[in-house]
């Protein structure tokens, strides 16, 4: 029977599963897999795949357990495998290099960055701090412009805005990378210049949360920070 996988551990971790339900309507109980010094966490898997967004909830609720301890190589919702057989020989197969991704990860947890800036808070910074985009912004507001003043202006704008916003990124990373392991970045979406993860350990958690907020208060009004974790670190797993 197929199995929906959470997370992957030694086998001496404290697995305290009780009260804990796997995914799945009605939902499925908890097991382990074995092999080697390796322990896989695992459920039936529901008949409707993908798990439904309700099941969402309950891999995050199993992943926090697990890690409060002791260090999980967390996996993403929806990860599944033929049966039991199928992921005790992935464990056999890649059980040297999983036994070493735990041991990197020890004492580590995941905390995830995303970062805004007010967009008309960035215009206006813009249209103030450079003489070209003002001009050509002026001259759309009084009539004088050039045919193409309207393209020119938003072609500068947008560079402008990536340029500023790459700078804001890398001054926040650069500014939190002493107290982090690893950094995982990726592309932010929407109105966001920011969207990174950090593998902090237990003895640099502290100085990275202080940090953090220093970095936020000193950005000030018009910014906003989301920070995201204690988490299971799922992007360095």
């Amino acid at each position: 029977m197929a199995v929906y996988i959470y997370s992957i551990t030694f086998k001496d971790h404290p697995l305290r599963l009780d009260g804990l339900d796997g995914v799945g309507a009605p939902p499925s109980p908890l097991r382990t897999v074995t092999a080697g010094p390796l322990c896989a966490v695992v459920s039936d898997a529901p008949e409707e795949l993908p798990p439904g967004l309700g099941d969402i909830g309950r891999h995050q609720e199993i992943q926090q357990r697990l890690l409060a301890d002791g260090t999980v190589l967390p996996l993403r919702f929806g990860h599944t495998a033929p049966d039991e057989e199928a992921v005790r020989a992935v464990l056999e197969e890649r059980g040297d290099e999983y036994a070493e991704r735990l041991r990197q990860l020890e004492g580590c947890a995941e905390y995830n960055l995303k970062a805004s800036q007010d967009e008309e808070m960035l215009l206006r910074e813009i249209l103030t701090q450079s003489e070209t985009a003002r001009r050509l912004n002026d001259g759309i507001r009084d009539g004088t412009a050039a045919p193409d003043a309207a393209v020119r202006l938003g072609e500068l704008v947008a560079n402008e805005v990536r340029a500023r916003q790459e700078a804001l990124a890398s001054g926040v990373i650069e500014a939190l990378r002493p107290f982090a392991r690893e950094i995982d970045s990726s592309p932010p979406t929407g109105t966001d210049f920011l969207s990174v993860s950090f593998l902090v350990s237990d003895e640099q958690d502290e100085l990275f949360l202080t940090t953090e907020l220093s970095l936020a208060h000193q950005m000030g009004e018009g910014f906003e920070f989301r920070l995201n974790g204690p988490l299971p670190p799922y992007s360095f797993s």
